[in-house]
């Protein structure tokens, strides 16, 4: 009764996406060689890869909105919390009142008899 079912994993269903993928690369014809006598130039270097990731630059004027930025919402949450509590004050308060008030009408209710 008390035991956790466990869920079975279904069968693979829809477009299945195979985990390599295999390119061929055709091979370029050069260009015929010229005939005069100067050695060929050399091959272009290859560029180091280009990382997927943004990269993130911030100049002064950025950097001081992105303070002023953090610093709002660090005061306005820090309001927010702040009237929170004294919203839970306030009603702790008018809650205490009343159980006062309460109490002295029953003790005088008692006391009558």
């Amino acid at each position: 009764m008390l035991r956790p079912k466990i869920p079975t994993n279904p069968t693979v269903t829809g477009l299945v996406i195979p985990t390599s993928i295999t390119t061929t690369v055709e091979p370029q014809h050069s260009a015929p060689a010229c005939r005069c006598h100067h050695t060929p130039a050399a091959p272009a270097p290859v560029p180091a890869p280009v990382s997927n990731r943004p990269t993130v630059q911030l100049t002064p004027s950025g950097l001081i909105t992105v303070v002023a930025g953090g610093t709002a919402v660090v005061l306005v949450v820090g309001t927010v919390l702040v009237s929170l509590l004294l919203a839970v004050a306030v009603t702790a308060a008018s809650v205490a009142v009343c159980a006062i008030v309460l109490r002295s009408m029953l003790n005088d209710s008692h006391k009558r008899r």
